[in-house]
């Protein structure tokens, strides 16, 4: 599986480095440019690989060592397979082994090694790329592709809270953000900017029973993005207002996991996961399902003999009808069937007057047939639309045959 790529910067896959539950839009702009003081140190990780040697020696075996052990020590890996995003069968080691894989194709596709080579990249931001872009983007792309709704509502929840004069922090000293600790996003306490900054703080159980008494929001069902394959669900102003609500039921500040968590608990949040057919999910070994057979079952098969001896019945009766209506005149009997294959059952559908051409009749007798065909038509009865199909196939290749039979036999005379 071949996740699709997402572009964004290192800034942001830092960030997300420390949060994996949070977007770089979560994160404010004073935030971000308080760690851009000192670029060089966010880039030199403590312990790095010898990458530009083994891309220079081309040494396959080493490249994946490293990122294998990238993989495995990357948190966002380890909280995306507590999370259940890397179900694998076996133990988590396949779980590494395949994203490592993936990652490695990723890279090769997109021929960053070389890219590597050609700008004279360090070890140390070869690693930091590989860790805090290349294999995060992955994951993001992976969250966002299962859980595409709470994925786009956990974001505007976090841009909402952190933007709006409603809300505020109760977690920092109050003074400038930079000189506040740093805290990852979903760590810290919002609540609405009315309370008094000593206001208590709740246990989660009571958070969610006090959150259980705002009423379920109806879906919007309006469709948005560039695409228009998207629904609103909700508009960012109801979406405010649902937050606000959901704090004063609470009567409490709450950290931003639990916030978002409360809040997307009153949205008709629909994120469908299909899985395989055959997949294990039960205790006993799982069951194993068969996609549906698209042909006919033996039932089905005598159905269709018996309607089709029903049909060619009916064909007979409508046959003989016809016959006994030019009272088994042979000569009449032929330029009717010319008649019903001409106006009727002929995929050319000429028209009357053009039968009357063919059969070296007058388009009086061409009528009057007709007539006595319908009148015979009118005389069938069938129980269901289906038998009066098949009535309709098997008078049409019998007709048929009928009819070049008679046109050879004229010709031969």
């Amino acid at each position: 599986m071949i996740i699709p790529n997402m572009t964004v910067t290192s800034d942001e896959q830092y960030h997300r480095l420390n949060d994996p539950t949070i977007t770089a839009a979560d994160e404010p702009a004073s935030l971000r440019a308080r760690r851009a003081v000192a670029p060089a140190e966010r880039a030199s990780p403590r312990h790095h690989g010898p990458w530009v040697d083994s891309l220079r020696r081309s040494d396959v075996s080493r490249l994946w060592t490293e990122m294998q052990r990238i993989v495995s020590n990357h948190p966002l890996v380890r909280a995306s397979h507590s999370a259940g995003l890397l179900v694998e069968e076996g133990d988590r080691g396949s779980a590494y082994v395949d994203l490592t894989q993936e990652l490695f194709v990723t890279l090769l596709g997109k021929d960053r090694f070389q890219h590597y080579l050609d700008t004279e990249m360090t070890d140390a931001e070869i690693e930091c790329e590989i860790s805090q872009i290349e294999l995060t983007n992955l994951l993001t792309a992976e969250l966002r592709k299962r859980h595409p709704e709470s994925y786009r509502l956990a974001r505007r929840i976090s841009t909402i809270i952190q933007s709006s004069a409603n809300f505020r922090r109760f977690d920092g000293s109050g003074g400038p953000p930079e000189d506040e600790p740093h805290r990852r996003l979903v760590d810290r306490v919002y609540g609405l900017s009315e309370w008094h900054d000593h206001k208590p703080r709740r246990h989660a159980h009571e958070l969610e029973q006090r959150a259980h008494t705002i009423p379920v929001r109806q879906r919007d069902t309006r469709m948005v993005g560039c695409t228009g394959d998207a629904q609103i669900i909700i508009s960012n102003s109801d979406l405010e207002d649902l937050i606000i609500s959901v704090l004063e039921a609470c009567d409490a500040p709450v950290d931003v996991r639990s916030l978002r968590s409360l809040v997307m608990s009153r949205l008709p949040v629909m994120d469908i996961y299909l899985v395989p057919l055959g997949a294990d999910g039960d205790d006993d070994g799982g069951r194993q399902f068969e996609p549906v057979d698209g042909r006919e079952n033996p039932e089905q098969s005598l159905l269709r003999i018996e309607s089709e001896r029903e049909a060619a019945g009916f064909v007979d009766q409508f046959l003989k009808g016809l016959h006994g209506a030019v009272r088994g005149k042979t000569k009449q009997y032929d330029r009717m069937l010319g008649v019903l294959w001409h106006c009727y059952l002929s995929p050319t559908h000429i028209t009357q007057l053009e039968a009357a051409a063919r059969l070296n009749v007058s388009d009086s007798l061409v009528s009057d047939y007709r007539r006595r065909i319908e009148q015979q038509l009118r005389a069938l009865s069938f129980n269901e639309i289906e038998e009066a199909r098949r009535f309709e196939t098997a008078l049409g290749e019998r007709v048929r045959t009928l009819v070049v039979v008679s046109d050879e036999e004229g010709v031969a005379v």
